[in-house]
C-alpha cells in the first residue's frame, strides 16, 4: 500500500486517501472482480487509475460520455499520464494509429464508448494489448432497471471470452438493490467484492419548495455562487437564462443542440465562474468536478431517483454546505406522467411497431437476419401515424431484447436555425412570398429558431404547409445558400440492423413478460419521485437513503421537511390571511406572488389559504392565472 501512496502523492498531490478508497484498491490489486458504489463525489475514478499506474500494461475504461471520457483523459494528461480516448467521429485511419500506440506507445489508460467495443479491429487489438484492468465506469447503465439503460452496455461482458484472465472493476453511484444484482449479473462478475458507502452527504441539504411562481423564486435562492440549473427541454435553457440575465444574475444555456465551440466556451465560462449559473438539460455534468457548486435546482421533476440523486450531487463536492433544491408545482405531476408514463410501449404497441418495420423495409418472413437498412425514424412515424415518442420507446425495447439494434445516430436529426432577426424576416418574406408559407409553418410550430439550430420534422413542416418534401428541402437549400437560414439536413436519422429472422409470434412472444416487468418499473420510479416530492412528513435525507436500501438514517436536521415550522395555522391566522388576501385583490386581479410578497406569513400559509377560498368559491382565476374576487 505504500506504492499506492506514493503514486496517490505523485500524479494527485493527495498525502491520504479518501474513506474506503483503499480497501478497493486492495480488492483490485488482489485480482477480485470488485462494483463499487461511491456517491457523486465520492472519487471512484482513483479507485481504478492507482492500481492501473501500479501495474505493467493499460487499463481499458468503458464510459458513456464523451465529455466525461474527454475530462478524465485530459485530467490524467496534465498529470503527465498518458492516456487517450476513442471517441466518435475519428476516422478509420485515425482509429488504427490510436490502438497502435496503446500496444506500443506505453500509454496507461485507453478510455471508449461500449458501442466502440463492437468494433471487430478494436477487439483484434484488444488481444494484442497488455491489459491490467477493464473499469466500467457509471456501470448504472448495464441494468434495464437502472435510469440510464444502455443497450450496448450489455455486449461488455463479451469482454469475457475475449480477454478471460483480465479482472473488472465495476463503478456507479446510484443503484438499488435490484440494480446491483443486475450488474453483477450481466458483467458476469466472479465472486465479485461489493465496496458500498453511503449515500448521505452530511454538507447537503435537500429542500423541496412548493410556488406558484418558479422564476421570482429562483431570483430569491441565487445569490451568485455557482449553482445548476437543471430543465428538461432546450427552449427552457434559452428562456431561464434570458430572465436571469436580465435579471442581474449571470447565467448560460446549454444543450445538446449548441456548436461543439458554444458548448465549450459556455462551459468554460462556468467553470472559471464568469458566469455563476448553468441553465442546463440533464445530461450536463455527468463527470465533471467542479468542486465549488453551491446550488443545484431542479425546475423540473426528476424521472427518477436515481437521476436526481445523481445531479443533485453534483453541488457541494468540496464539502462544504450546498442545497439541492427542486421547485415545484400542481401542475408537474401531469406534465412528469405525461412524458413517461402516457408513452410507454405495451407489448401490443412493440408487436404492431415490430410488424410495421418488416413491411416498410419488405423483409420476408423467415428472413432479414443481419441485414442493415438506411433508417428515417420521422418518416417511418408519419407514413403510419404512429406517436413518435410511444414508436421510439418501442424501438428501445426491441433493442434492449436484442431483436434489432438501432444505431447510435438515432438523434442526428434535420435541423434549422434562421440567421435574420425577426423584422428582417418578415420585409423578406414580404418581398419573397415563395418562402413565406413553409418559413412561417416552421415559426408557428418551433420556438428558439431564431436562437439556436433546432431539429424539426420535416414531413410534418411538409403537411400543414401544402408543400411537398422535395419542394421543401429544395427552398431550405436556397435560402441557406442566401444565409437566411442555417441547414443541416439528414435524409436518414438512424440505421436499423435486425438481429433474428422475422418470425413475428415466436419472435416477440418470449418478450412480453420482460416489457411488462419493464413498464411496471418506471411507474414505480415515477411513484417513488412523486412521494418524494409530496411526503412532507419525513426527512428528504432519511426518503433518499431508504430508497438506495440503507438502514435507520438519521434525519439531516435542516431539509425542507426538517426545518419547517410544523405548528398548525391558528384560526386567527387564517382569518388574518383571509382579510389581507380580500384587501389585496379587492379592486384589481393579483398574482400569487405579488400576493405572497405583500403578506408577512410563509408562501405555503398564504397558498393553502388562497386554495381554501378558490374551494369555497370566493376567489377565482383569470386567464392569466391571477386572483380576482368573484362577484356573488
Amino acid at each position: 500500500m505504500q506504492k499506492a501512496l506514493e503514486i496517490l502523492e505523485k500524479y494527485w498531490g493527495f498525502l491520504e486517501f479518501r474513506s474506503q478508497q483503499l480497501e478497493v484498491i486492495e480488492s483490485i490489486l488482489e485480482e477480485r472482480d470488485t462494483l463499487t458504489l461511491f456517491p457523486t463525489g465520492g472519487g471512484k475514478s482513483i479507485c481504478f487509475q492507482v492500481p492501473a499506474m501500479m501495474r505493467e500494461g493499460i487499463c481499458i475504461v468503458v464510459s458513456p460520455l464523451i465529455s466525461l471520457m474527454e475530462d478524465q483523459v485530459n485530467s490524467l494528461q496534465q498529470k503527465n499520464i498518458k492516456a487517450i480516448a476513442l471517441t466518435g467521429g475519428i476516422s478509420y485511419e485515425d482509429l488504427d494509429r490510436k490502438l497502435d500506440n496503446c500496444i506500443f506507445g506505453n500509454y496507461k489508460f485507453l478510455y471508449l464508448s461500449p458501442e466502440r467495443l463492437q468494433q471487430e479491429l478494436v477487439r483484434e487489438r484488444f488481444k494484442q494489448m497488455n491489459i491490467n484492468l477493464i473499469a466500467i465506469d457509471e456501470a448504472h447503465c448495464i441494468s434495464q432497471w437502472g435510469h440510464d439503460f444502455r443497450p450496448a452496455y450489455r455486449n461488455i461482458s463479451e469482454l469475457r471470452d475475449l480477454l478471460p484472465d483480465v479482472k473488472m472493476a465495476a463503478f456507479t453511484a446510484t443503484a438499488t438493490k435490484e440494480v446491483v444484482k443486475d450488474i453483477c449479473e450481466q458483467l458476469n462478475l466472479k465472486d465479485p467484492v461489493i465496496h458500498k458507502k453511503s449515500f448521505e452527504r452530511s454538507n447537503l441539504q435537500y429542500d423541496v419548495i412548493k410556488t406558484e411562481d418558479k422564476y421570482f423564486r429562483l431570483t430569491q435562492i441565487l445569490k451568485g455562487e455557482s449553482a445548476i440549473i437543471y430543465v428538461r427541454s432546450r427552449n427552457a435553457t434559452q428562456e431561464i437564462s434570458a430572465f436571469l440575465n436580465k435579471n442581474g444574475i449571470t447565467a448560460a444555456a446549454y444543450h445538446g443542440g449548441l456548436k461543439k465551440e458554444e458548448k465549450t466556451e459556455k462551459f468554460q465560462n462556468w467553470l472559471s465562474n464568469k458566469v455563476s449559473v448553468m441553465v442546463a438539460t440533464t445530461a450536463f455534468g455527468m463527470g465533471i468536478d467542479k468542486p465549488d457548486v453551491r446550488t443545484v435546482i431542479h425546475i423540473d421533476l426528476p424521472e427518477s431517483m436515481e437521476s436526481y440523486f445523481q445531479e443533485a450531487g453534483r453541488a457541494g463536492r468540496d464539502g462544504k454546505p450546498a442545497k439541492a433544491i427542486i421547485l415545484t408545482n400542481a401542475g408537474d405531476v401531469p406534465v412528469l406522467k405525461n412524458q413517461f408514463l402516457h408513452n410507454l410501449a405495451t407489448f401490443e404497441d412493440v408487436k404492431l411497431v415490430y410488424q410495421k418495420l418488416n413491411a416498410y423495409f419488405s423483409i420476408a418472413y423467415g428472413e432479414g437476419e443481419n441485414t442493415q437498412h438506411d433508417f428515417n425514424f420521422s418518416g417511418f412515424c408519419h407514413h403510419y401515424h404512429f406517436n413518435s415518442n410511444k414508436a421510439y420507446n418501442a424501438l428501445q425495447l426491441l433493442d434492449r431484447c436484442s431483436v434489432l439494434r438501432l444505431s447510435q445516430n438515432y438523434k442526428k436529426k434535420t435541423e434549422i436555425m434562421i440567421l435574420l432577426s425577426g423584422n428582417h424576416l418578415d420585409n423578406y418574406l414580404d418581398e419573397n412570398p415563395r418562402y413565406s408559407n413553409i418559413l412561417r409553418t416552421i415559426l408557428r410550430n418551433y420556438g428558439g429558431v431564431f436562437e439556436n439550430l433546432i431539429p424539426f420534422n420535416v414531413a410534418s413542416v411538409c403537411e400543414k404547409s401544402g408543400v411537398s418534401e422535395e419542394a421543401a428541402i429544395k427552398i431550405f437549400e436556397e435560402l441557406a445558400e442566401k444565409e437566411i437560414i442555417e441547414f443541416n439536413i439528414s435524409r436518414h436519422d438512424a440505421s436499423i440492423t435486425f438481429l433474428v429472422p422475422r418470425e413475428d409470434e415466436s419472435t416477440l412472444n418470449p418478450l412480453a413478460g420482460f416489457i411488462k416487468e419493464y413498464n411496471k418499473t418506471k411507474k414505480e420510479k415515477i411513484e417513488a419521485v412523486l412521494e418524494f416530492v409530496e411526503n412532507d412528513r419525513v426527512c428528504k435525507q432519511i426518503q433518499l437513503l431508504e430508497y438506495f436500501g440503507e438502514q435507520n438514517p438519521e434525519p439531516c436536521g435542516k431539509c425542507s421537511v426538517c426545518s419547517q415550522d410544523n405548528k398548525e395555522l391558528s384560526r386567527d391566522d387564517m382569518n388574518e390571511i383571509y382579510l389581507g388576501i380580500l384587501k389585496i385583490v379587492k379592486n384589481d386581479p393579483k398574482s400569487s406572488r405579488e400576493i405572497t410578497s405583500s403578506l408577512q406569513y410563509k408562501e405555503d400559509s398564504v397558498l393553502k389559504v388562497l386554495g381554501l377560498l378558490c374551494e369555497k368559491g370566493v376567489l377565482g382565476r383569470t386567464p392569466n392565472n391571477k386572483y380576482k374576487i368573484i362577484k356573488k
